[in-house]
């Protein structure tokens, strides 16, 4: 910000300096070698308020089963921490059993799929460690023929996909972001727009200091592992607030909802990834289909 403070105690700006969003991933020739890609997308709760038996997840599962996507993103919380069975310690197994037991039930139930599976932690899953960013989950008990379907990576984190770069968050950062707005808005911008947009143009997955007071957050770290390598091509950004697809500055941005909406079924999203061949230096957006499904 640019201004005058001529008395001292007030600055009168004059000129506002916006970031810049990070270059996009050049793909190689050989990123464009492969035919249409599917993405399925969900993220947790995958059981009802008011149960524990992961009935919406059954209904994901033979969802994938049908469609058969590539690659399934599947975000948490698996187990989370808000459930009022969780918060009432009304459960008789361990927080890790019951875990590894969901783990379990996806693997085993998408494997005839030939689904590529990857999981994203959740600063709510009860198990797990409640420190921004996360590690991935450890799970020990895969055999070598699963271990080359399944995928952890932490949270947040940044993937390619036959060339096409997502960026992946399971932290509500629309609602954070929102809620420390301070400008009221004149009725005509996009809120939700506005708000990727500084996400996009901070370069940081977590573009909030501080942040909100539920967040622990481990700054050495931070500055390692929740920063944009590059803009990404997909953000992945799920949140309470409602569904959406945008396109943000050439990023397509997908909250796909959460699977469960307190004792109902919620939503999940479906894409469809196409990279272009390269032609010269000039880079050429991957064509992307989305959709947003009710389970």
């Amino acid at each position: 910000m640019e201004g005058i403070n001529t008395t001292g105690r007030k600055l009168v700006a004059t000129k506002l300096y916006e970031g810049v969003p990070l270059p996009f991933y050049q793909p190689t020739e050989e990123d464009a070698d492969f035919e249409q890609s599917m993405v399925l997308v969900a993220c947790g709760p995958y059981t009802t308020s008011d149960s524990i038996t992961y009935d919406p997840l059954l209904d994901l599962i033979a969802v994938i089963n049908h469609d058969r996507p590539d690659v399934c993103i599947l975000f948490g919380p698996f187990l989370d921490a808000k459930h009022e069975q969780v918060e009432n310690c009304l459960l008789t197994s361990p927080f890790e059993d019951i875990f590894k037991q969901c783990l379990r039930t996806i693997i085993e139930g998408t494997r005839s799929s030939g689904s590529h599976l990857v999981f994203v932690p959740s600063l709510r899953d009860v198990h797990h460690e409640p420190v921004y960013p996360q590690p991935p989950f450890s799970y020990s008990d895969l055999s070598r023929e699963d271990k080359k379907q399944v995928q952890f990576v932490s949270e947040p984190c940044s993937l390619s996909i036959n060339g096409v770069i997502f960026g992946l968050t399971s932290t509500d950062l629309l609602f954070h972001l929102g809620a420390e707005e301070i400008s009221s808005s004149s009725g005509t911008s996009d809120r939700f727009s506005r708000i990727l947009k500084h996400i996009l143009t901070q370069r940081s997955y977590y573009p909030l200091y501080p942040p909100q007071e539920d967040m622990a957050i481990d700054y050495e770290s931070f500055y390692v592992y929740a920063q944009l390598p590059v803009t990404p091509d997909v953000l992945i950004i799920p949140s309470e607030l409602r569904y959406f697809v945008k396109d943000v500055l050439g990023c397509v941005c997908v909250n796909p909802g959460r699977l469960t909406k307190g004792q109902v079924g919620g939503t999940f999203a479906r894409l469809y990834l196409r990279r272009p061949a390269a032609d010269g230096a000039e880079r050429q957006s991957p064509c992307i289909a989305v959709q947003v499904v009710r389970i």
